[in-house]
């Protein structure tokens, strides 16, 4: 099939300003042409005119001498961003009918009041009355039947209305599919045009990702059909004889029919990745390439290693998708990145200033971006780029316009600067800016890294955005690189032909034709099951076979066999190859995967679970049929030297120096040139740094050697630039040390779920945290370490009950170092927080002292050695009081505190590394000033807010009181000092201890003022110990805010921290109550026990309806998915929808409940703790109040139980708990403003920027 000798091939980037065209004629000649992707006044469609072109160049069109036609198209992409696609009827199993609108439960920003949420892909949901329940050994049971009389009803009448596409998705589909294909039988002959079923789509548990993916499958497809139509209308025949392949979001080609919405989403950049893998990886030297591609309003990074990164849950646009991809991570940085002063720091993005009206310096009004301190520097040079810009777009960039805008900036900052500062020049805050949004693009790199266990400086760096050439230096030798090719924009050199900006089309022209087949399976990784598993793969690989042998391959496929496996018990599967590990006696005849999956563990997470079985969760064959061209270069050695065209002055850190110019057309290959250098293309510029030296490949790629920076020591005096820097720095460490370690927990969420990290200073506990909304209060000074003297290698576990967030269930990891290496103090300097549901202690309301595993101050690791034997012991000890075990899962505790000691024994190498680049001193006055820095945020606002009370009332003083359902007043009185940007926050007529567990200690009160403080700052500011520095705190000893030693607090930090927040918001008159509560569910047994914490309604604010079904404030925790729920736990979930009408009316609404039935299966003993029962959540400006929330028990007698707020109850078989959770409270008076929705988002892209694993990671970290 790859030889098509006589015949034309084509290889097509469609993206979404320019469509790339590469061609091999007949001759063996190649041609590449860029056009335009939209030019209705002369083309309908550009791939179509792309081929014409070059067809007619050499002859009249005729179809018959194309040989084949690749593309890769943004069209899915753009159609997802825009809210373009199908009118499309949702079809789900009774009780679910908004499951996707809920989701995972989780908020995407943290800290955002207002939360904006995509809408969902579908205009109508059908329920259908069927369920397919599964029984032990995931045997199924079908508990009720199809109809289909009723289901064609319902479709008929979704037909009626004009919708003609449809997604079918049925609880557990994924393994029994018989239901969904009657309906998609039943769809078709009525006349939908498109239907597809998530079993076909996705056969994989988790039906809330899946049920995304299906829902995306039948938006999109329809749309990529009338694509598809309108481009082969333009060629006699519509192309039949002609083999038209797409790039796929996983890196493979598939025929034009096959192309679908599910798979399409990076069709677009998928084809860039295959084109720097393909020339930057050489199979000699096996360095592996990070590609960077950055663009004007974001940057996106991918890794290859000499095979492609895929992963197979990913969010773009938010919308999560469960299918294959290349783990290609997009962040919210680019050329278009604006640039900010705010509170004493350097701060660019993640706003853009898009296309339009662009940076300052492209005449059109826009503000100051990264491309303008390019430009201020010297990096770009407007004589050499086309006069496009202007109203008129006849102008040249505009140098005048960016300075004038940077005098301003400067002027700004050099005023706020302390008197000890030495005032900065405009060159010096531009060069500021640049090394910040360096470092902010390192960060994510650091990410892809290290979070697999790689290290990031053996690593060469493949640079191909538009932008990326100003930034590959400086960034590779941030990251330690040695080595980077610049690919964007690039001329690659095949048979003397220059291809200019057309790497994602040539990408397409090597990539194969892929075809991927899976299966979910049950299966034990074990020898008894290796025959069914032989057999199973055997047929997955034939149906590969036989598929691209049907497109013209033969000998010319091959296959590769994946198993999705995990540890029994826990929710972390990898989906792994045995490339590398052939098989053996001991092995399935696909390979050795125990011995892949045990190598690939140990790298990510730091250890493994010997004695643990192995559960084979997928069966994934990926055939691969080779096709295109071979990446071939043909030397075209220059004569002579490269000689500039001109010289200029560029700024760098040592200031301005002469900087020589090229034309990169001019440029003979094979010789060097030293930075400082530009090499300019008509589209693009590279710079060439000092201490660096460029040369042109064989191939036509700039190669750049990296040299080290001249070592600049930096003091420990203040400096403004390096103070964003070292944020980044930080935030990096956070985000290095938590996300390999911990995704394996076994938490009840049954996703994976990050903890936190903490670096501490000298003088103060808290520098730089993971965002989370627990408290980051006064722990390390509360937490005491036994003994004295040096404590290296030691890991200390504990925190008692007095102390933040301590209740029977959850337990901190600190790694302790030497006095003198880290803090001059023997507290941790790396902590971990611990949440397990599985140690058995007394039901959740009572106030009872025993049966709790409190670790006040215990050593977990002592001389590098875990102290195992001590740990069972103590998780154990509870089984010594009445009414209580030990832990159920004791295997489990221990690996999750192993890879709590890995994550922070990783944390301590990289603070660690960053004093072997700094030194001590520096590193300790930078913790300091980040701190400094979060406080002067803080008092900004408090000035804000006290100017606007000072305007409208003359009064500084404000006051609020709210109530626990008990009847318990939590009061407080809040009184600014205007001038100095300062408050004492009074809660001295707060209501006392109170007999049962709705206690918090002082550190969860501190914590839920610092979240409040955080979102009224509304920025994004270092979260740390900072931000309390302006604030007095009054709290009464004996009160239910800073109770007795002996005190039970279990509901102080999931409740009673949720009405401090509601408490502060009303003071300050922020926003209407959110729900207020967690609604806290847990039930067990002596062998298995389950918790989990539920979404409700989340209040309204000033231009904002709260959402629904989402969590508030004080968590953000993933919940189980429904199938995973039901596969692992003895219940069955009847219903988990919108509570209609529980939030409260206003100009804005407030969000509605959840309700959620869980029928229980088996004896268990179900603990209720919720807030919210009797206080409803309160409007603000005259809202109305949200609904109250219920908890009932309908036993299988028919009797039902009002269980009150909080309860402990022993349930049988066919009794069914309903919890209906409260509403948030409206905003503003209803006659106010007509009751209304808010506009949808135009442009997805701009809120929902970010993807990739980075983000997930992210996600997941904030979702504990």
């Amino acid at each position: 099939m790859a030889e098509t000798k006589g015949k034309f091939d084509f290889a097509i980037d469609r993206g979404g300003t320019f469509t790339d065209v590469f061609a091999r004629l007949p001759d063996g000649r190649e041609r590449v042409l860029k056009l335009l992707s939209r030019d209705p006044q002369n083309y309908k469609d550009a791939p179509t005119e792309g081929i014409r072109r070059v067809l007619e160049e050499v002859r009249p069109v005729d179809t018959s001498s194309i040989g084949w036609i690749r593309m890769g198209t943004t069209v899915a992409t753009n159609a997802l961003l825009e809210r373009e696609g199908e009118r499309t009827a949702l079809l789900v199993t009774k009780g679910f009918k908004d499951l996707l609108h809920i989701g995972t439960q989780a908020r995407p920003k943290l800290f955002d009041l207002e939360v904006a949420m995509p809408d969902v892909l579908y205009e109508e949901v059908i329920e259908v009355d069927e369920r397919v329940v599964l029984n032990t050994g995931d045997s199924l049971e079908v508990w009720q039947e199809l109809d289909l009389e009723c289901v064609e009803k319902d479709l008929r009448g979704v037909l009626s209305r004009g919708i003609t596409s449809l997604a079918v998705l049925l609880l557990h589909s994924y393994t029994w599919c018989d239901h969904e294909k009657a309906v998609g039988a039943l769809a078709r002959s009525l006349g939908f045009t498109q239907v597809s079923l998530s079993s076909e789509v996705m056969p994989m548990v988790r039906v809330v990702p899946r049920g995304y993916t299906v829902c995306a499958d039948a938006y999109l497809t329809p749309k990529i059909r009338q694509y598809l139509k309108g481009f082969t209308s333009g060629f006699e025949g519509g192309l039949k004889e002609v083999d038209v392949l797409f790039m796929q979001s996983d890196g493979g080609l598939t025929p034009m029919d096959q192309f679908c919405g599910s798979r399409a989403i990076l069709s677009g950049p998928a084809g860039g990745v295959v084109g720097y893998a393909i020339t930057s990886y050489s199979q000699m030297e096996k360095m592996p390439v990070i590609g960077f591609d950055m663009g004007g309003t974001s940057t996106d990074v991918s890794r290859y290693a000499g095979q492609y990164e895929h992963v197979f849950e990913a969010t773009t646009a938010g919308v999560t998708l469960q299918a294959p991809q290349l783990d290609i991570n997009t962040v919210a940085a680019g050329g278009g990145s604006r640039l900010f002063f705010r509170s004493g720091m350097f701060v660019v993005g993640p706003e853009s200033a898009g296309a339009h009206p662009g940076p300052a310096c492209y005449r059109k009004g826009g503000p100051l971006t990264v491309t303008d301190a390019n430009l201020a520097l010297g990096r770009l040079l407007p004589s050499f780029f086309p006069k496009i810009f202007g109203p008129g777009e006849n102008e040249p960039l505009s140098s005048e316009e960016t300075m004038k805008h940077f005098r301003h900036l400067t002027q700004e900052i050099n005023l706020s600067l302390i008197s000890n500062q030495s005032q900065m020049s405009v060159e010096d805050v531009a060069m500021g800016f640049i090394h910040v949004a360096n470092e902010a693009m390192c960060r994510p790199i650091r990410a892809l890294t290290q979070a697999k266990g790689h290290d990031t400086s053996q690593h060469a760096l493949a640079c191909f955005g538009g932008a990326g050439g100003q930034h590959a230096c400086a960034i590779a030798r941030a990251l330690g690189m040695k080595t980077v090719f610049i690919h964007n924009d690039i001329r690659i050199h095949v048979q003397h032909v220059w291809y200019s900006g057309v790497l994602s089309a040539y990408g397409l022209a090597l990539a194969d034709v892929v075809e991927e087949v899976q299966e979910p399976c049950s299966l034990q990784y074990e020898q008894r099951c290796f025959d069914e598993l032989d057999r199973r793969v055997e047929q997955l690989s034939k149906r590969c076979h036989d598929t691209l042998g049907a497109r013209g391959f033969d000998r010319s496929v091959t296959t590769e066999v994946f198993l999705h496996l995990r540890y029994k018990g826990t929710d972390c599967a990898l989906m792994v190859t045995a490339a590398g590990s052939p098989s053996d006696a001991q092995s399935c005849r696909a390979g050795d995967f125990r011995s892949a999956f045990t190598k690939r563990y140990l790298k990510e997470f730091g250890f493994t679970i010997p004695d643990r079985a192995i559960m084979v969760d997928d069966i994934r064959v990926r055939g691969c049929g080779i096709s295109g061209i071979k990446s071939v270069y043909k030397t075209k050695m220059g004569s002579g030297h490269a000689k500039p065209v001109t010289t200029t002055k560029c700024y760098f850190d040592d200031g301005y120096l002469d900087t020589s110019v090229y034309l990169w057309e001019e440029l003979p290959c094979g010789h060097n040139i030293q930075g400082p250098a530009i090499i300019i293309d008509k589209n693009s510029t590279i710079l060439v740094e000092p201490c660096c030296e460029a040369r042109l490949t064989e191939g036509g790629d700039v190669c750049i050697t990296v040299g080290s920076d001249p070592h600049c020591a930096l003091g420990t005096e203040l400096n403004t630039v390096q103070l964003s820097i070292f944020s980044h720095r930080f935030m990096s460490i956070a985000d290095g040390q938590s996300s390999p370690k911990d995704l394996h927990l076994h938490q009840h969420q049954g996703t994976p779920r990050l903890l936190l990290c903490r670096v501490r200073t000298r003088r103060r506990p808290r520098v730089q945290r993971t965002s989370h909304t627990c408290s980051p209060g006064r722990h390390a000074r509360d937490c005491p370490a036994p003994g004295r003297g040096s404590c290296s290698g030691v890991c200390f576990m504990g925190q008692p009950p007095s102390r933040p967030h301590s209740h029977h269930t959850r337990q901190s990891v600190f790694l302790s170092e030497p006095p003198s290496v880290l803090c001059s103090q023997q507290r941790a300097p790396c902590r971990h927080r611990w949440h397990d549901s599985r140690v058995h202690a007394p039901t959740l309301h009572l106030p009872s002292a025993g049966g709790r595993c409190v670790f006040f101050s215990f050593k977990l690791v002592t001389g590098g050695v875990f102290q195992e034997e001590a740990v069972t012991e103590a998780l154990m000890a509870p089984a010594q009081y009445p009414d209580c075990s030990g832990t159920r899962n004791l295997h489990d505790n221990l690996s999750d505190l192993r890879a709590q000691v890995a994550a922070n024994q990783r944390g301590s190498q990289l603070v660690g590394e960053l004093i072997d680049s700094y030194g001590l001193a520096v590193v300790q006055a930078y913790m300091g000033y980040i701190q400094s820095n979060a406080e002067l945020a803080v008092r900004d606002m408090l000035r804000d807010f006290a100017r606007r009370r000072r305007q409208q009332t003359g009064s500084l003083e404000v006051e609020s009181e709210d109530f626990m359902d008990d009847g318990t007043p939590i009061r407080l009185r809040v009184q600014i000092n205007e001038e100095e940007g300062s408050a004492v926050f009074d809660f001295t007529r707060t209501g006392t201890e109170v007999w049962g567990n709705c206690n918090a200690p002082r550190a969860i009160t501190l914590s839920a003022l610092i979240y409040c403080l955080r979102c009224m700052v509304g920025q994004d500011i270092p979260l740390n110990q900072g931000c309390l520095a302006p604030i007095k705190v009054i709290i009464p000893p004996g009160s239910i805010l800073q109770p007795s030693q002996d005190a039970a607090v279990v509901g102080g930090n999931v409740l009673t921290s949720q009405r401090v927040v509601d408490v502060i918001f009303r003071a300050f008159e922020v926003c209407a109550a959110s729900q207020g509560c967690m609604n806290n569910i847990s039930f067990g047994s002596e062998s298995t026990g389950y918790y989990e914490t539920v979404a409700g309604g989340a209040g309204a604010g000033p231009g904002w309806n709260g959402r629904s079904g989402v969590h508030s404030h004080m968590t953000n925790t993933r919940i189980t998915d429904p199938e995973i729920l039901e596969k692992r736990y003895p219940v069955i979930l009847e219903q988990f929808s919108l509570r209609p009408g529980s939030g409260g009316a206003g100009s804005h609404c407030g969000g509605d409940g959840v309700i959620r039935k869980l029928l229980f299966r088996n004896k268990v003993i179900l603990s209720v703790l919720t807030e919210r029962r009797s206080i409803c959540p309160y409007g603000l400006q005259g809202g109305e109040d949200g609904a109250a929330g219920l908890n009932l028990l309908h036993r299988a007698n028919g009797r039902v139980l009002n269980l009150g707020a909080k309860a402990s109850i022993s349930l049988h078989p066919g009794d069914m708990f309903c919890l209906y959770t409260p509403g948030g409270g409206g905003y503003g008076r209803e006659e106010e403003a007509n009751r209304r929705p808010r506009s949808k988002l135009r442009r997805l892209n701009e809120t929902f920027l970010e993807r990739g694993s980075v983000f997930e990671y992210r996600m997941a970290q904030e979702g504990v």
